[in-house]
C-alpha cells in the first residue's frame, strides 16, 4: 500500500488525514549535505530513516468501530542498522525496525536518490524460522554473490538455555537467507563454529577456491569478547549446510586503540584496483560506557586474509547530535552503495535509534587508506608522524 493509494482508501478514524499529512511531511522532507573539514566525506543534515518513517498502516487500525479514538496499536521505537543494495535502479535498505516491545524485523525501504524521500516497502520482510524461533532478528548485510542469489547475513538472538533463572542471557550467531528479488526468502541453516557466539558476519561477494568466503567476529559472550575477539575469516563449501573451516583472525583487537574491546565487519567489501576495501567498527572503553567509531582497511586482492593498508584511528565517529539515542555514542555501519560513477553512499546508524547517509567517492577513500599513516601504537610515532608532516609542508615554502 502506497501512501498515494492511502489517501484514497476509505478511512474513517477523524484523525487519520492528520496521521497521513504528517507522514508525508516526514517522507518527502529534502535532504541537504554539510560538507566535513576533512574532506573525506559529506554528511547528511537529516537522517534519512527515522521512527516516523514507519508507515501509519503498520501502527494504526483505522476502523472507527474497532478503534473510536484513533490511537497507535503497534509503536515502532527506533530504525537502524540497515543493509543496502542497489536494486531496479533505486538506493534500497534492508532496516532494522525495533518495535516499543524491543522486537526488532527487517524492513525494506527504497529511494531513488539515496539521500532522502526514503519510503518502506508495504509490509516487513517474512523471515521463515527455524525448529527454534529466533528471539529477535537484526543488522542484516545484503551480499549480491557471484552464484546469483543476493544473501542476506543477519543477527539471530534465542535465550541461552544454559543459564534458565538468568533473563538477560542471550545467544547470538549468524542467520542465513537469500532471495532474488527482496520479497521471497528463503532460510538456510544458521552458520555452525566453533565459536561460543558469532555477531557481525559478512559473507565475501566471491568465492575463494571454490568456496564461499565468511567474515566472522568469534566471541564467548553476547556483549563480552572474552579471550577471542577480532574480525576473523573463514570458508564454508555450501551455504546450504554453513560449516565454517580454517577460520582465523584476520583484523586483531589491539590495546589502546579505538578497536581496543572488539571489532567487526560492516557491509561486504569493495573490490578496487588497488585491493578490496573494507568498514568495520571499531569499540572501546570509556568512563562514560562503550564507544562505536568507524574505521577502514584494505586487503590483498589475491589473499583476502592479508591487510595490507589500515590507517590510524578512525574514519567516522557520531558528531554531537549523533551521541544521543537509546545506546549512546555509536556509530554502526552495515551497508554502503557504490554508483557506477564512483559516488559511495554509506549508510550507517546513530546510537542505535536513526539510520543516516554520508556520501564520499571510491577515489577519496582509496586515497584515504593507502595514504594516511598507519598505526604504531605508541604516542611517540604519532607525534614523529605529526613532525614529518609539518617538515613536508614547510619545504613546501622553501
Amino acid at each position: 500500500m502506497k501512501l498515494k493509494e492511502e489517501r484514497k482508501a476509505p478511512h474513517k478514524i477523524a484523525n487519520y488525514q492528520a496521521l497521513l499529512d504528517h507522514h508525508l511531511s516526514v517522507i518527502q522532507k529534502a535532504n541537504s549535505p554539510i560538507n566535513d573539514i576533512s574532506g573525506i566525506f559529506t554528511r547528511y543534515k537529516n537522517p534519512v530513516i527515522t521512527a516516523e518513517h514507519a508507515p501509519i498502516f503498520w501502527k494504526y487500525d483505522f476502523n472507527a468501530e474497532t478503534n473510536p479514538l484513533g490511537i497507535e496499536r503497534i509503536g515502532i521505537n527506533a530504525t537502524f542498522n540497515p543493509g543496502a543494495i542497489k536494486w531496479k535502479d533505486k538506493y534500497v535498505l534492508a532496516v532494522r525496525v525495533e518495535g516499543k516491545d524491543r522486537k526488532s524485523f527487517i524492513a525494506i525501504a527504497e529511494s531513488p536518490n539515496g539521500v532522502d524521500n526514503f519510503e518502506f516497502w508495504e509490509k516487513p520482510v517474512v523471515m521463515p524460522q527455524l525448529q527454534e524461533p529466533d528471539t529477535n532478528v537484526y543488522d542484516m548485510r545484503l551480499i549480491q554473490h557471484e552464484d546469483g542469489y543476493i544473501y542476506g547475513i543477519f543477527c539471530t538472538e534465542r535465550k541461552d538455555h544454559s543459564k534458565p533463572n538468568d533473563t538477560t542471557a542471550a545467544i547470538a550467531n549468524a542467520g542465513i537467507a537469500r532471495t532474488k528479488d527482496l520479497l521471497h526468502w528463503e532460510r538456510l541453516p544458521d552458520l555452525i563454529s566453533e565459536a561460543d557466539q558469532q555477531r557481525n558476519v559478512v559473507l565475501h561477494p566471491e568465492f575463494v577456491n571454490g568456496r564461499y568466503a565468511l567474515y566472522t567476529r568469534p566471541q564467548d559472550g553476547f556483549i563480552e569478547v572474552g579471550q577471542g575477539g577480532g574480525i576473523g575469516l573463514g570458508f564454508v563449501k555450501s551455504m546450504e549446510n554453513p560449516v565454517i573451516e580454517d577460520e582465523k583472525i584476520i583484523n586483531e583487537k589491539k590495546y589502546h586503540t579505538i578497536y581496543e574491546m572488539k571489532n567487526g565487519l560492516g557491509p561486504a567489501p569493495l573490490k578496487t584496483e588497488k585491493g578490496w576495501l573494507h568498514m568495520a567498527h571499531g569499540v572501546r572503553n570509556t568512563a562514560g560506557g562503550l564507544r562505536y567509531t568507524l574505521y577502514l582497511f584494505m586487503t590483498d586482492l589475491n589473499d583476502i586474509s592479508k591487510v595490507i593498508y589500515q590507517p590510524a584511528g578512525y574514519f567516522m565517529a557520531p558528531n554531537y547530535e549523533e551521541t544521543v539515542g537509546d545506546v549512546p555514542n555509536v556509530l554502526f555501519c552495515n551497508g554502503w552503495i557504490l554508483d557506477d560513477d564512483g559516488r559511495l553512499f554509506i549508510y550507517y546508524a546513530s546510537s542505535d535509534t536513526r539510520s543516516h547517509v554520508a556520501v564520499s567517492s571510491l577515489d577519496k577513500l582509496i586515497d584515504y587508506v593507502i595514504n594516511t599513516p598507519e598505526d604504531k601504537f605508541i604516542s611517540e610515532t604519532s607525534v614523529k608522524n605529526i613532525i614529518r608532516l609539518v617538515d613536508s609542508n614547510k619545504s613546501m615554502g622553501e
